[in-house]
């Protein structure tokens, strides 16, 4: 072989296995490749705004699950919506659900806040205890319009 056509195959392998590292990566971090890993629960916000399919649960900041999915209720009008978690974690059955915001121009994500129940939530249970995403274009506005209904003194 010539040194063009060594270097060629080796240019060709280094593409190839960054490739292959890449869709690794990709499905560790969506969580495409773990079907079956967790237990479904429910919950119905008001607002969703900010999440869609594979958004982050969280409890006390550690990922435990996904939004496996987001569907719009016709008679109440709210987004009912499923959440995926890993299987072991169990959450109070009197928890309550938060769209929380990463920073002030990050993304959102959806806390658990855990409760002190002694008894659990079962797969495919709903969750009460919601609350949906806060705009931050209606607070800056209430902000600048001087903040409500308050009367000065």
């Amino acid at each position: 072989m010539t040194t063009r056509n060594t270097t060629e195959v080796l240019v060709g392998g280094a593409v190839l296995a960054a490739a292959i590292a890449f869709a690794v990566y990709a499905t560790q971090t969506t969580g495409f490749g773990r079907s079956g890993a967790g237990y479904e629960l429910t919950a119905s916000f008001r607002s969703l705004e900010g999440v869609n399919v594979g958004t982050d649960v969280r409890l006390a900041g550690v990922k435990i699950g996904t939004v496996s999915g987001v569907s719009l209720n016709g008679e109440t009008y709210r987004a009912d919506t499923r959440l995926s978690v890993l299987n072991g974690i169990e959450i109070p059955d009197d928890s309550a659900v938060v769209v929380s915001s990463e920073g002030l121009l990050g993304g959102n994500f959806v806390e658990i806040m855990p409760g002190g129940s002694l008894t659990y939530f079962e797969p495919g249970d709903a969750i009460e205890d919601t609350q949906g995403a806060v705009s931050l274009i209606s607070l800056l506005v209430k902000f600048v319009a001087g903040g409500g209904d308050e009367e000065p003194q």
